[in-house]
């Protein structure tokens, strides 16, 4: 038992980095959960950024990995063989921003809270936190043929949050192409 308790010490310890906070000395983390799963990001990540779990509901999840919204992902044919599926399905549900176990990750909290429970939005992009987030950035957007060009649409987390790959997604680390830092 002393074992584990020095192991969850030293881990809380060295995670304080990342930590925004904490509650009774716990670590509460201020961004999502890191990706973990290679399968996940093989199959995902190979036609465009491997999204983390903790940006959706289950229930969105659900919804996007269904066998016919697979067959018409966006435009594209993204079928997968029932057995990748049905893993990613369950690796994608468990990490989701609503099913989180400990420890939390407080954008996903703050994600799972802004969608409607009779709701399951497909994209991202149309979380109700995620739209708040970035209103200023789509109003420049529409505003800067020249910007949007360069980036695209807010569907491509990468493009101006400089620490995606990683999980972060603050405000500290956003880039736009053709644009530069962003100081809200």
């Amino acid at each position: 038992m002393r074992k584990k308790l020095m192991v969850l010490a030293a881990a809380a310890i060295a995670s304080q980095a990342y930590a925004a906070d904490s509650f009774l000395g716990i670590p509460r983390f201020k961004e999502v959960k890191p990706l973990t799963d290679r399968t996940y990001q093989e199959a995902c990540g190979e036609c465009h950024f491997a999204y983390f779990p903790g940006l959706l509901p289950a229930r969105s999840w659900k919804r996007l990995m269904e066998p016919k919204n697979l067959e018409n992902h966006f435009g594209e044919n993204a079928e997968l063989d029932e057995e990748d599926r049905r893993y990613i399905l369950d690796w994608l549900v468990k990490n989701a921003a609503d099913r989180q176990g400990f420890p939390r990750y407080k954008r996903s909290v703050k994600i799972a809270l802004s969608v409607p429970e009779n709701e399951a939005p497909m994209r991202i992009t149309e979380v109700p936190y995620i739209k708040r987030k970035h209103e200023d950035v789509a109003e420049m957007l529409n505003k800067r043929p020249d910007v949007r060009k360069k980036v695209g649409s807010l569907a491509y987390c990468e493009k101006c949050h400089q620490e995606a790959s990683k999980g972060v997604f603050d405000d500290d680390t956003v880039r736009i192409p053709g644009y530069g830092e962003w100081d809200e």
